[in-house]
């Protein structure tokens, strides 16, 4: 009888969550990070659109694609066994009517091998998640401060005011009642993220939203400290100094070669 850990599945986080255990997250984009993550024992690992930005170069996720993500999605398949595989559907690939929206969806389960998909807002888009949970395609939410919003919102905490609050209860509300079964907060303030897990049958993610979800995400690259100005943002938890090690060995070896020291 085989002895594997089995994969993690919806039930599995589901269970968790009735348990009160704390559940992980984090992003890989490529075939060795998606290996170290599953290995490590993260529950989802999130190839999300901010690979846009963190991998490619651009200062906002409003140019990824679905192929790039399909790309990324099919890379990070390959390195996991264990976590869920959970990818972002990127801008307009759910915007513009139902139809393509579960098409888009399908696409990253069928072509790219993810388990669940995710995508941003709420009361506006819960319609959508509705079409896509009903098309047998597992959903996960993500409200507060939505990055494909930025040029609408601003960069800015969520939720902050009685109106605002409000607001994202009920965008929370809404993505439960469509489907989802979970949903991210992202940078809202504690307070409005631990009642929300409080209130809500499904389970919340947060990022920048205070210790009160039912687990947490963070961007590898920030946690291994690859851009050590990442370091300011007061969400980010510096694990390591990766980037600073990368650059010293990648020095050394431009002074051996220099040197005549290497070969």
């Amino acid at each position: 009888m085989s002895t594997a850990t089995p994969p993690i599945t919806v039930p599995t986080l589901a269970r968790k969550k009735s348990k009160g255990e704390k559940i992980t997250m984090l992003t890989a984009y490529d075939y060795p990070t998606a290996l170290l993550v599953d290995r490590a024992g993260i529950d989802v690992v999130l190839v999300g659109d901010s690979l846009v930005m963190e991998e490619l170069g651009y200062d906002s996720t409003i140019p990824g694609t679905m192929e790039m993500m399909l790309h990324h999605i099919k890379a990070v398949r390959k390195g996991v066994t264990r976590a869920m595989v959970l990818g972002d559907m990127p801008f307009l690939a759910y915007q513009v009517n139902a139809d393509e929206a579960v098409r888009n969806a399908g696409r990253l389960l069928q072509e790219g091998g993810a388990n669940a998909v995710k995508l941003e807002g709420g009361e506006a888009i819960a319609p959508t998640i509705r079409r896509i949970v009903d098309a047998g395609i597992p959903v996960v939410g993500h409200i507060g401060f939505t990055p494909q919003s930025v040029n609408q919102i601003g960069l800015q905490k969520q939720g902050k005011t009685v109106e605002g609050a409000e607001q994202v209860l009920r965008d929370a509300r809404a993505v439960q009642e469509a489907g989802a079964f979970a949903v991210v907060l992202e940078l809202i303030p504690e307070e409005l993220a631990a009642r929300i897990t409080a209130e809500l049958g499904i389970i919340t993610i947060g990022i920048g939203a205070g210790p009160g979800c039912d687990g947490q995400v963070l961007v590898t690259s920030d946690l291994l400290g690859m851009r050590p100005e990442r370091a300011a943002f007061k969400h980010v938890k510096q694990y390591a100094q990766i980037g600073s090690e990368i650059e010293r060995a990648l020095n050394a070896y431009r002074e051996d070669v220099e040197a005549g020291r290497f070969p």
